[in-house]
């Protein structure tokens, strides 16, 4: 054991060298070995003097010990590998797996030799040992060399490189394809996997201490078509080979200076780090030149194709398996540094795209699907920057398979369908394609080709089609293909979901940023940023949705023109230049022809062959624009024709070769004589071209005859032979082609997939579509034709890649796939039974819809709710399948997970439900809902037809005696109203018992998910919830209208839904409610009488929830909440109804009355619209309830607002009008007067300005407090103003009672009232009391109105007259508050004075007298003021009355008759009947005379009221009142004489009484009584107020009127032109007497005549002897008359004895 330990000495590197020499040597044979052996031993002895030196200058390979030892230490093991003999080698690569392992063997290794040819290091000769011992054919050997090489490259102490490291995978390549053990193959490829997977981490990190490195499993590398590996005992070996290989520790490596530095071990450089961080192309250390090495090698191992002679050999397909499979790892493992260092993009887009191409040709399983895995990982990390490439290898690997749908190879496609689905699962990589493909005008359009590729392949092989499928694989590629379809609108949703952080993408922060890193974020390409940060520019023009919508519909439009082009070819070049997608000129045009993809070959032959001007430039421009030089004449031509297909008509191929002469010649001039050569020889060659190559030709031309038939083409020369040898040898061997057959042919398959499906309207919403492209070959030719388009479009500013960020981007992706993806999911579910291709199918619905509700793409969302309903068959529930109750699933789903972005669907989702409840009740046996809207049954009755339904339910053969299951097992449309329309159609049994079965498979959906659907309600945001109501109104009023089966179902879930969300913001539910109170008005008013009553009983309950929830003050919700009732209650023409409304508000109001706040309004609107009704029972519920609330819980009245006392009062009022009950009316105003006492208490809500409001008492407010709030009035006035209506109430006892109430308030408490308060109660209550329609204005004098007021006289008169007593008793009473009022209340009264009926005029002189009586001494001089002038101008405005009089009697005619009309003095009670004219004209001739009495009567008070007012109040006067006195009485003297000088309107007066048998009005009277008033005024003014008469010159005054009076008098004797006859006549002889009337007349005015005369003899004798000029004449033309009284002539004698006869005497 000593001995043992000794072996090597004590160094590290001795320990592990000496067992293994001395192994070595006991396994050797020494004379076959001998050289071995004295080696070792050497060795041996080498190693006891040796140990760990720490301090060695030069680099050594083993670990401490010294550079020149270690030649000679490692020397033996290479001989031992070399040996080829297993005993002996077996232990040397033992012994170099540990050194390696244990970091014992250091530095850089390589197989190369320096410059100077010195030999290599001993570290590289073993290295070199060990990788050639592979081929000693011993299994054991070929594992430990395994073992060694995966040592050596897992090692960080060492670096091996380049042709080291080329060398040790060819090694392990050599194990996997010719070792005869499986296992061992295995583990070389794993080996092989787990050093390519060490390299990358190494690589990126740019360091050989990785700090962990995964082992690699068997199945990343499994070949699934090398059947020999499978079996599991192999494949459990090779991996815990591997495991334990990567189990051992590693070594840490040593410190070096430089990668660079000969020897030293590499670590992370400033170089490095450089080539990590800014991507630096160049300076790469050697560890990553080494990974890009290896890449390199692995790529060009891969293209490695088999010769001729062994086309298949099996080890080379085995090879470039495996080396396909190391790259798909390697790409798989590639970090951010092969994203962003120039190189290793280079290298993948030079070699390992080369190699795709070229692997693309051949038809092997194995490799297609490495193709596919190879680019589904450049698609994943590397689409960026690989934009191009991208775009060629999508059409070539995956739509080149997808569109094959006759003759597809089935695992290719399965593989393409496979890689589909992993895309999908990236969300960003499809959002990515569209947004750089499919909008970019220069790339295919490859996400649309995918959708229409997948919905070919979801239809299937068309019928009649000849396919290479078997219906089995046609069946799975369906299934496939529709999850390919769900799976991309699911990827779809995702991305847009993670972009607007909905759902479980959304972070914890809402905060957007718009950082590189959070930009990378949402990328698949994991860690990409980069590319953000180089096209940063781009990318944020890109981020505006505009810009892209622009780029989209450029591209749409451009393909339009391309597809015009393809068509008719002049049409699409104008529309693409109109359009302004191409140039107008000849050179852009030609440019365009050349350089699009898509055109059709033939269309651009035929185009440049035309003959017009425009094409014939454009023809020479695209000739022009080729250069010819240098090619010879065939290779020019095949080059020339590669572009487009020649056309047929001979004039055109003439034309266009014509000018490809003349180009070729100019380019090449030395080439022949004239171009008219090269025209000749370009036909001949085109018909060699035809005849060589068209399999029709039989008889093929042969070399003599082409050379014949050119002969003396060279200007009467021939051509060299040779030349034309060698071109007729060009042209046969090759066949002139177009590069690549750009002819688009229209898919025969879409239309009619259009057409079986009905689907050609849907298609024609999405935007106009290119004619498809023709899938790529993979030949040869297509791999030059990439190659050539790798090189055109690298460095061209379109190939920019844009990371697509916003959201709106989604909306055009649905605009191309959403009318493919849902004719792929109906028509698949539609056809299939397979469960998990309709499960597909409704997951695709579900995310479709899911993603066009979010983007509010209304008519794409609609159209997929639609489908999804439609396939419920709720509509048909006999036909119903397992799938059709998935889709009911599908729509619960969709209710309940995207119900904030379902809008107008709900109506689809609700219907459905609606369907699904009905059958559930079918199907229970419950009663149907029209049981609810008939007559009410006994409680027996009910129970026994309950008990019959449950029973024909249960028993299945009776159900064909049910109408509604037969009505449901009929059937209808999906749109129809309700199920069963065809009822005339037979149920057989057979329906019945599938119908029964059906119901069945619906108890997999429970009531639970249903009830889940309006309990989630709550969680819907504001919009969302609004439109959920209004879909379910909208359903539940169809359930309703239904004329054969009214169903309740939507109407109860309105009232679960509206509980449900009565929580929410008030903005919100006021949304809510008025959609819901739209939809109770609407059905309420219903004429199903039935149906009404059951909604507003549900309205009811509602509103009972809904009171229970507390209202602030100032709100107005619960007035809009019970409007409903109002509405109703106002428009519907059912009692019934409006009786049960009453009800429902009474217990609502009296059940939740603490409650009730702006409610109160509506409450009393209801109430007052039932104090009309026609119907006694409803007034009397009505104001029975009123009479409740108003005795128990009048304080909740005004709680909250001051309107709802005056709704209250309203209401009250309103009942006051009940014509069934006068005992209600005359409470009602009993009430009106408790309204006012509890008004008075203070017990209502006072408003203070900054206070929100408080529910006082009467303790709590005294009236001072009350007096000084003006906010008050909106309580009094109302109610009031309600009072002072009543008074004008037809009956009596209403009248007097409102008249009493409203008074007695007012007195009562008037004490209360502000000044204010009372200025607007003057205003409005009283004013209306006593100025109504009644007071008839002066000029609206007629027959016809005092007919109709006279009727009602005495009861007006009686009111007005109590009105005003009572009025001017209120105004005394609180004079000094109302005092500013004074004007106002002067004009009430002496409005009366105004009516022409001498009743109120009656009434207002009393109050007028009564009024200054009672204010007299309070009054100032200008408050008197205010009383005297409103008394002048009501007397003024009654003169005009006297005018309509007159103009009434010149229009009458008295008959001239003597019998007398007896019912003349009954004029008022008399009605206009007769026609006679006669008639009419003395009833117009009564009226007037009547209408006279009242005038003189009226004008007469007025004198005595301003008698009585000076008599009483003349001490309180000033001269401007008197002046106002006088002038009344004046001016009504004046009128009494113009009323007296009307002497023709007099007699017919006269005349018309004495036939009416009436007395004549008092004219002479109340002439004689104005001026007798007048005089009588102005003496006493005189007399008793000498200052006041000489300021106003009464005396003056005196004598004028005593002038008119005498004048007037001796007018009526007959004198009154004495003067005028005495001075233009001969004197008189004869005076005639009077006559009786005039004597009695004369007799009358002698009194007043005597006053007068009186008058004059009281004045002073000055001032009589100073007026005696005026007067003498008219005393002696008193002598002279004729007298009817002696009075006058002893009055007369006195004045001339006593005054005139003095007065002549002393002049």
């Amino acid at each position: 054991m000593a001995f043992f330990q000794s072996l090597g000495g004590s160094s590290r590197a001795g320990r592990v060298l000496g067992p293994a020499l001395d192994k070595i040597i006991k396994n050797a044979a020494w004379r076959k070995h001998s050289n071995l052996v004295s080696a070792c031993k050497a060795a041996l002895d080498h190693l006891d003097g040796l140990s760990d030196s720490p301090d060695i200058a030069d680099p050594s390979p083993l670990l401490g010990l010294p550079f020149a030892a270690a030649d000679s230490l490692l020397q033996p093991l290479v001989i031992a590998i070399d040996s080829a003999s297993p005993k002996v080698a077996e232990p040397a690569l033992e012994c170099s797996q540990k050194l390696f392992s244990h970091g014992l063997l250091r530095g850089e290794i390589n197989l190369q030799t320096d410059a100077d040819d010195a030999p290599r290091s001993a570290a590289s000769r073993l290295l070199a040992s060990v990788c050639s011992c592979g081929g000693i054919g011993d299994e054991a050997i070929e594992l430990a060399m395994l073992r060694v090489l995966i040592a050596a490259v897992r090692s960080p102490a060492v670096l091996v490189r380049d042709e080291c490291l080329a060398q040790i995978v060819r090694s392990c390549y050599n194990v996997y394809l010719g070792s005869q053990s499986g296992a061992n193959q295995l583990c070389a490829k794993l080996v092989l996997a787990q050093m390519l997977v060490i390299i990358c981490a190494r690589v990126e990190a740019d360091a050989m201490d990785v700090v962990r490195v995964r082992t690699v499993s068997i199945a990343d590398m499994m070949d699934l078509s090398d059947r020999n590996l499978n079996d599991s005992t192999l494949v459990q070996a090779a991996q815990n080979f591997i495991n334990e290989v990567m189990e051992g520790n590693e070594a840490e490596p040593l410190p070096s200076k430089s990668h660079k530095g000969e020897g030293s071990v590499p670590t992370v450089s400033s170089e490095g780090e450089g080539a990590v961080n800014g991507g630096v192309s160049g300076g790469l250390s050697k560890i990553r030149e080494d990974g890009l090495f290896l890449f390199k090698n692995l790529c060009k191992l891969s293209m490695k194709f088999s010769t001729q002679e062994n086309p298949e050999d099996p080890l080379l397909l085995r090879g470039k398996v495996l080396s396909l499979e190391l790259l798909k790892l390697a790409i798989e493992n590639a970090g951010p540094l092969w994203r962003t260092n120039e190189r290793f993009l280079g290298a993948i887009k030079q070699y390992l795209c080369l190699s795709l191409l070229k692997n693309s040709a051949l038809s092997v399983m194995s490799i297609f699907q490495l193709l596919c895995s190879i680019f589904m990982g450049l698609l994943s990390r590397f689409r960026s920057m690989l934009k191009e490439e991208v775009g060629i290898f999508f059409p070539m690997l995956v739509l080149r398979i997808l569109e094959n749908v006759l003759q597809p190879s089935f695992l290719q496609k399965m593989t393409v369908l496979n890689l589909l689905e992993t895309i999908c699962q990236d969300p960003q990589i499809m959002v990515d394609i569209f947004v750089n493909y499919d909008c970019d005008v220069n790339a295919p359009n490859i996400f649309e080709r995918v959708v229409n590729g997948l919905l070919k392949t979801g239809l299937g092989v068309p019928p009649g089609s000849v396919t290479s499928l078997s219906p089995a694989q046609d069946s799975t590629l369906r299934v496939e293909s529709v999850k390919c379809l769900a799976g991309i609108i699911k990827s779809m949703g995702a991305w847009m979901d993670q972009q607007l952080k909905i759902g479980v993408f959304a972070p914890q922060s809402l905060e957007k940023e718009h950082s590189a890193e959070n930009l990378t974020a949402l990328n698949g390409e994991e860690g990409t940023i980069v590319e953000y940060e180089l096209h940063s520019d781009a990318n944020s023009e890109l981020s505006d949705a505009a810009t892209l919508e622009q780029r989209r519909a450029y591209k749409l439009e451009f393909q339009k023109g391309v597809s015009l082009f393809n068509r008719k070819p002049s049409k699409g070049i104008d529309f693409l230049i109109k359009t302004k997608k191409i140039g107008a000129s000849p050179e852009e045009v030609a440019s365009f022809l050349k350089i699009t993809s898509g055109l059709n070959a033939a269309m651009i032959g035929d185009y440049l062959g035309e003959r017009e001007e425009f094409p014939l430039k454009v023809m020479h421009a695209y000739v022009d624009s080729i250069d010819f030089e240098g090619m010879n004449f065939g290779e020019a031509i095949r080059f020339f024709l590669r572009g487009f297909r020649l056309p047929g008509e001979a004039q055109k191929i003439d034309r266009i070769m014509e000018k490809f002469a003349e180009r070729y010649c100019k380019c090449n001039p030395s080439s022949f004589t004239s171009a008219d050569t090269a025209y000749v020889l370009a036909y001949s060659v085109i018909m060699l071209n035809t005849d060589a190559h068209n399999n029709m030709v039989k008889d093929k031309m042969s070399k003599a005859e082409f050379i014949r038939n050119n002969r003396g083409i060279d200007d009467g020369k021939d051509l060299p032979e040779d030349y034309l040898s060698s071109l007729y040898d060009q042209i046969v061997k090759s066949e002139i082609k177009i590069s690549v057959d750009s002819s688009a042919p229209q898919s025969k398959q879409t239309s009619s997939i259009n057409k079986l499906l009905g689907l050609d309207s849907i298609f024609n919403l999405v935007n106009w579509k290119q004619a498809e492209e023709k899938a790529l070959g993979a030949n040869d030719l297509l791999i030059r034709h990439n190659q050539e388009q790798f090189k055109a479009k690298s460095g061209k500013s379109e190939s920019m890649f844009y990371a697509a960020t916003d959201t709106a981007i989604l909306r055009f992706m649905i605009e191309v796939c959403w009318a493919p993806m849902m004719a792929a999911f109906s028509v698949t579910l539609d056809q299939s039974d397979d469960k998990s291709a309709t499960a597909q199918c409704l997951q695709g619905f579900r995310y479709a819809v899911h993603v066009t509700s979010v983007m509010h793409m209304q008519t794409q969302r609609d159209a997929f709710v639609t489908s999804v309903a439609k396939f419920t068959y709720l509509h048909c529930a006999a036909d119903m399948k397992q799938k059709n109750v998935d889709a009911v699933k599908a729509i619960v789903s969709i209710a309940i997970e995207d119900g904030n972005y379902l809008q107008e669907s709900w109506e689809h989702i609700f219907t459905c439900l609606s369907r699904f409840e009905h059958l559930h009740l079918l199907g229970e046996g419950a009663p149907p809902d029209a049981s609810f809207f008939t007559a009410p049954l006994t409680e027996s009755e009910e129970r026994s037809q309950k008990t019959l339904a449950v029973t024909s339910m249960k028993r299945k053969g009776n159900a064909l005696q049910n109408p509604a299951v037969m009505a449901v097992v009929r059937g209808g449309s999906y749109d129809s109203a309700s199920v069963g329309i065809k009822a005339s159609a037979l149920v057989t049994p057979d329906q019945i018992s599938s119908f029964i079965s059906n119901l069945n498979l619906l108890d997999q959906i429970g009531s639970f998910e249903l009830n889940h659907i309006f309990a989630h309600s709550q969680r819907l945001n504001g919009d969302a919830i609004v439109a959920f109501v209004r879909a379910l109104c909208k359903v539940s009023m169809t359930e309703l209208q239904s004329p054969t089966d009214p169903r309740v179902f939507s109407l109860t879930k309105i009232v679960e839904i509206a509980h449900y969300n009565m929580n929410r913001i008030r903005l919100v539910w006021s949304r809510i409610w008025n959609v819901l109170a739209e939809f109770f008005v609407s059905v309420g008013l219903s004429e199903n009488l039935s149906v009404a009553i059951f909604v507003m009983d549900s309205l009811r309950q509602l509103a009972m929830k809904f009171l229970e929830r507390e209202e602030l003050a100032n709100y107005n919700f619960q007035n809009e909440f019970l409007r409903p009732f109002v509405v109703v209650m106002q428009k519907s023409v059912s009692s019934e109804i409006r009786e049960l409304i009453v009800r429902c508000v009474s217990q609502m109001v009296l059940g939740r009355v603490n409650h009730v706040k702006s409610g109160w309004k509506s409450v009393f609107t209801v109430f007052t619209i039932a104090a009309a009704d026609e119907r006694k029972s409803i007034v009397l519920l009505a104001f029975g309830t009123m009479e409740k609330i108003v005795r128990d819980y009048f304080p909740y009245i005004t709680e909250t607002e001051t309107t709802t006392f005056t709704d209250c009062v309203k209401c009250l009022i309103a009942f006051t009008n009940s014509r069934f009950n006068s005992d209600a009316s005359l409470n009602a105003i009993a009430f009106l007067r408790f309204c006012a006492v509890k008004l008075a208490e203070g017990g209502l809500v006072c408003y203070d300005k900054n206070s929100d409001g408080h529910l006082g008492n009467g303790d709590a407010l005294d009236g001072n407090n009350l007096t000084e709030k003006d906010d008050h009035a909106f309580f009094w006035l109302p109610l009031l103003d309600g009072l002072s209506k009543l008074t004008s109430d037809p009956r009596p006892t209403i009248r007097k009672g409102a008249l009493e109430v409203f008074f007695d308030i007012l007195k009562d408490h008037g004490h209360l009232f502000s000044s204010h308060l009372w200025i607007n109660i003057l205003k409005s209550a009283i004013s209306s009391i006593v100025n109504n329609p009644r007071h008839m204005l002066v000029g609206q004098v007629s027959p016809v109105h005092n007919s109709q007021y006279m009727e009602d006289d005495s009861w007006k008169s009686e009111t007005d007259t109590l009105a005003a007593k009572c009025l001017v008793d209120l105004f005394v009473k609180f004079f000094d508050v109302v005092r500013s009022q004074l004007a106002n209340v002067v004009a009430i009264i002496t409005s009366f004075l105004s009516s022409p009926y001498k009743q109120y005029a009656n009434t207002g002189m009393a109050a007028l007298l009564h009024l200054a009586a009672s204010l007299g001494s309070k009054l100032s001089e200008a408050e008197w003021k205010d009383i005297l002038v409103p008394l002048k101008e009501s007397a003024a405005s009654m003169l005009p009355v006297f005018s309509n009089i007159i103009k009434i009697m010149q229009n009458v005619e008295v008959p001239d008759r003597n019998q007398p009309y007896s019912d003349g003095e009954q004029y008022s009670d008399h009605e206009f009947i007769n026609d006679d004219e006669e008639e009419a004209n003395m009833e117009t001739a009564s009226y007037a005379i009547v209408r006279m009495k009242n005038h003189i009567s009226v004008q007469l008070q007025i004198v005595q009221v301003v008698k009585k007012l000076y008599e009483v109040h003349r001490k309180y006067f000033s001269a401007a009142h008197v002046t106002i006195l006088l002038e009344i009485l004046s001016s009504i003297a004046s009128h009494s004489s113009e009323v007296s000088n009307e002497s023709a309107v007099q007699l017919k007066m006269q005349k018309a009484c004495s036939l009416l048998e009436i007395s004549d009005p008092p004219i002479v009277h109340f002439e004689n009584e104005s001026y007798q008033n007048l005089l009588k005024f102005l003496q006493t003014l005189l007399t008793e107020d000498e200052f006041v008469s000489h300021e106003l010159r009464i005396e003056s005054e005196v004598v004028s009127v005593c002038q008119k009076i005498l004048q007037i008098y001796l007018n009526c004797a007959g004198h009154e032109l004495t003067d005028q006859i005495s001075n233009t006549s001969p004197a008189l002889h004869w005076i005639l007497p009077l006559g009786s009337a005039k004597r009695e007349e004369l007799a009358a005015r002698a009194s007043l005549a005597v006053l007068s005369l009186q008058v004059l003899s009281s004045l002073e004798r000055d001032s009589f002897k100073r007026n005696l000029p005026c007067i003498f004449p008219l005393l002696v033309n008193l002598i002279r008359c004729e007298h009817s009284s002696s009075e006058v002539q002893h009055v007369l004698f006195d004045i001339f004895q006593s005054l005139v006869g003095p007065a002549i005497m002393n002049l």
